[in-house]
């Protein structure tokens, strides 16, 4: 018989049976199509030795002005600025307590074990599990040195007004002190390194409440602290429990009343008493008055007091990931925790200083407005959290989505969160957010959807996502600065980081399908879209990201697997070719920049990798091959009439971009005979040449290794159809396949 040409479609295709993707591609890990061909995926290497602490969520590159070169990188625990391989910790401060509410704050113990463990008891300290403070001016207490002390340190939490540290040298008696000038500057919270179950009100299965009604309950002890004491005769709680306020009539020791309308778990201080915090997400408001306060308040409570309002359970509230949105405004930065504060990093103060309060900023850039009979600090009107920021290059607007709406009267009565608004700073003034009739300061509210979820800056407008629809919005310049249009309703978006612009189109990942605009809204027709979905962790959709890699003309989405809390898999779309390909991979964060070398990428183990720069896995100490194949549907051999015999095969491989001495791939090929039939062995043992040698793999097919320029491999194969498989797992290999060819002869029908 003439000798049969292997050409299958390019990409992968699960859609379907595996037999009924008869000439085309059916499986594979860490490969990519290129001309339609499949070959092995570049390898990586770190960019430095050094890491950082928490899992990498965000990532943001920039030029400044003398060309140095700038990667900005938001964890979970941490936000810094990567230049020259080093990694500068730029994360806002939230608070500064000094004496004497710091004073002979560490308390030593010397039990085995746990010695170099320091108790700190700081009233109202505002600290959670995780975050960090670092001390100073403290001196030496219980035979541990000041130096151990006066440095950063993350915090244990314990209660309210305690938390403990790990320092490096042990106690060695039990003493408490550390002097009368001690400062603790606290860092801001940290947050979530996945999606979790809450334990806030309403978490769980419904169970029944009842309202009290309560007069001036609220007190403080003193002023300038973030925790509130309510009176409530014979309350019944115990620590733990969720108290929710549906009415406040006045503000509480001189915190605005609605900042309180909602659920807090309480601290049982006695019978007839408990305390709140009111440290609200990533905000902290602090007492300004301790008398008796409040009005006439409702409380409700669970009537289940053994579980309490908001005891967790095996569904609840979901808590938001630790996601950064970043930009750069010139060549300073732009950050913001989603759901919190906008915070902005001056250039010009270097590596070393953190990122300051925009609100902070504001005011001192611009003083205080007396519009409308107020004079009020500038900062005041500074959005006091949103979901997603971005710096519009082109106009020069910092862009808020998510936001609390102006008013002149913002310091006396703030204004509630709105997750469907969009705020705008003047042109040119990312401090200026006060509406004017001479600037171009404002807002403008979405109607449809419940929430803002991601935001995109294209080439000629920026598109906002809804729960359920996406919006343009365009620059018109003044009077009315932005137009909003409806591109199109009943759609989804996962998470607000899985949109990618490249090529003038851009893409995201919806809930149960793949997107498209170019002008118009279209559905990706996606190979792999059953069984990516499949086996998608939908309750970690939030931890899905897209990143390009515009050298292959690709768009990469990262995502959990449907067992895992940890992002392990990915799905390529090659947009030139219209052909998609997946694998599996551990990244949390992904880049590709046009100002370095090639695209970035953040894994679990706290580095920065750089991508397509090696043919191997050069992220640790020493370096490890990448298992690279690529498996075929079953194909029919002759027209699957008869059995047939295979007797040879002539492959078509290169090994381009390799840097070992006679590379090698392994070829192998199975036989079947039918499409429900188990695949069969070989009839004979294993013939091989000299050059040609490996034993059988996996036990029922035959396995050949073909060395560079082998010409030709014998096999004894028999069945109606058959797979092909290529793969590479050694060092310094990289190979593409072409046209490989075989050749049958009839071998009867059974």
């Amino acid at each position: 018989m003439p000798l049969q040409k292997l050409a299958l479609r390019p990409g992968l295709n699960r859609e379907g049976t595996n037999y009924s993707n008869e000439g085309g591609w059916y499986d594979g890990d860490k490969i990519r199509f290129r001309s339609g061909n499949p070959e092995k995926l570049g390898g990586w290497s770190r960019l430095s030795n050094a890491t950082y602490q928490g899992v990498a969520r965000s990532l943001w590159n920039w030029i400044d002005y003398d060309s140095s070169n700038y990667l900005g990188v938001g964890t979970n625990l941490k936000y810094y600025i990567e230049r020259g391989g080093a990694y500068n910790d730029i994360t806002p401060i939230r608070a500064t307590i000094t004496s004497p509410n710091t004073n002979n704050c560490f308390t030593t113990n010397t039990t085995v074990g746990t010695s170099t463990v320091v108790r700190v008891d700081i009233i109202a300290h505002g600290a959670t599990q995780n975050d960090f403070v670092t001390f100073s001016g403290a001196t030496a207490v219980g035979g541990i040195p000041a130096a151990n002390l006066n440095a950063e340190h993350q915090i244990t939490y314990i209660d309210v007004n305690a938390f403990s540290i790990v320092v490096s040298t042990g106690a060695t008696s039990v003493a408490t002190g550390g002097g009368t000038a001690i400062t603790a500057v606290f860092q801001i919270t940290t947050g979530l390194d996945v999606y979790s179950i809450g334990t806030g009100w309403g978490a769980g299965p419904f169970s029944p409440y009842y309202s009290t009604t309560l007069t001036n309950p609220f007190t403080a002890t003193a002023t300038g602290i973030s925790v509130l004491t309510v009176t409530q005769a014979a309350h019944g709680l115990t620590t733990g429990n969720y108290v929710y306020f549906n009415s406040i009539g006045s503000n509480p020791c001189g915190i605005n009343r609605l900042l309180l309308q909602l659920a807090f778990p309480v601290t049982v201080t006695g019978l007839n008493t408990y305390t709140i915090s009111t440290i609200i997400g990533s905000f902290t408001y602090l007492t300004a008055s301790t008398a008796a306060s409040g009005g006439t308040v409702v409380v409700s409570q669970n009537s289940d007091i053994s579980r309490g309002w908001g005891t967790a359970y095996t569904s609840g509230i979901g808590e938001q990931l630790r996601l950064w949105n970043n930009d750069n405004y010139g060549q300073d930065l732009i950050i913001a925790p989603r759901g919190g504060a906008i915070y902005y990093w001056k250039q010009s103060t270097g590596v070393n200083t953190r990122a300051q309060l925009l609100a902070t900023l504001s005011t001192a850039a611009l003083g205080n407005t007396p519009e409308s009979g107020y004079t009020i600090p500038y900062g005041v009107y500074v959005p006091t959290a949103t979901n997603q920021i971005l710096a519009s290059a082109l106009q020069r607007f910092v862009i808020a989505f998510g936001a609390n709406s102006f008013s002149y009267t913002q310091n006396i009565t703030p204004t509630d969160f709105d997750p469907m608004l969009v705020r705008w700073s003047d042109q040119n003034d990312p401090y200026q957010w006060v509406p004017s009739i001479t600037n171009q300061s404002g807002e403008f509210r979405l109607t449809h959807g419940s929430y803002i979820v991601a935001s995109e800056i294209t080439r000629q407008e920026n598109l906002i996502w809804t729960d359920s629809c996406l919006y343009s919005m365009q620059y018109l310049g003044p009077p009315y600065v932005y137009k909003f249009e409806i591109l199109m309703d009943n759609i989804s978006i996962i998470s607000p980081n899985s949109a990618i612009t490249v090529n003038n189109a851009t893409y995201w990942m919806g809930l149960d399908k793949f997107y498209v605009y170019n002008g118009t809204v279209a559905t990706l027709n996606c190979s792999l879209k059953q069984y990516v979905f499949e086996d998608l962790n939908s309750a970690q959709g939030y931890q899905v990201f897209a990143g390009g890699n515009s050298g292959y003309n690709e768009v990469w989405w990262f995502y959990c697997s449907e067992d895992t809390t940890v992002v392990d898999r990915y799905v390529i779309y090659n947009y030139l070719d219209d052909v998609w390909y997946s694998g599996t991979m551990s990244r949390s964060a992904w880049l590709d920049s046009g100002i370095r070398p090639y695209p970035m990428a953040a894994d679990y183990n706290y580095r920065m990798l750089y991508h397509e720069s090696s043919v191997d896995d050069n992220a640790g100490l020493t370096t490890e091959p990448i298992a690279a194949y690529v498996q075929s549907s079953d194909f029919d051999i002759e027209d699957g009439q008869h059995f047939s015999f295979v007797w040879r095969m002539l492959p078509d491989v290169n090994f381009n971009g390799s840097n070992v001495n006679n590379p090698y791939v392994t070829i192998t090929i199975v036989p079947r005979q039918n499409a429900g039939a188990p695949y069969g062995t070989a009839d004979a043992p294993l013939v091989t040449s000299s050059d040609n040698y490996a034993p059988p793999y996996p036990p029922n097919s035959s396995v050949y290794v073909v060395q560079q320029f082998t010409g030709q491999v014998y096999t004894r194969l028999r069945g109606r159809q058959m797979s092909f498989r290529i793969e590479s797992d050694s060092l310094g290999v990289a190979w593409q396949l072409g046209h490989p060819r075989y050749d049958s002869r009839p071998d009867g029908r059974r």
